[in-house]
């Protein structure tokens, strides 16, 4: 199930990510304002990605910890895209994949790609 999909601005890439608010209902906080997300990566690699919520009346969330290596690691821009997809296993409770993607031009046409890991 998509939790977003979001194309990365400046603070995306160069900060934290603003995740929509709309993700919250896709994630467990467990009344804290904060939760270590075990993400896959499309490398396969399993990586701990912080998402953490604003205090006050609007929670909104926000990947930190976790984020600005995986940004280094595929070489995200702005402009690109990103996909978190949520994944419920039994024994291990929430599982979550992420994605990066690029347009890029196939026989004249602008279509999303996948990005490889590049370091």
């Amino acid at each position: 199930m998509e939790v977003f999909n979001k194309e990365l601005k400046p603070t995306d890439i160069h900060h934290r990510f603003s995740v929509p608010s709309r993700s919250l209902q896709y994630i467990d906080f467990a009344g804290e304002f904060s939760v270590d997300l075990r993400v896959q990566d499309s490398s396969g690699e399993l990586r701990l990605i912080r998402c953490r919520k604003r205090h006050g009346d609007y929670a909104k969330p926000e990947l930190s910890k976790g984020w600005r290596k995986y940004v280094a690691d595929y070489e995200l821009r702005v402009g690109d895209r990103v996909v978190l997809l949520a994944e419920e296993d039994r024994r291990l409770g929430s599982q979550y994949r992420i994605e990066a993607m690029r347009t890029i031009n196939l026989f004249g046409h602008e279509v999303w790609g996948g990005l490889p890991r590049a370091n």
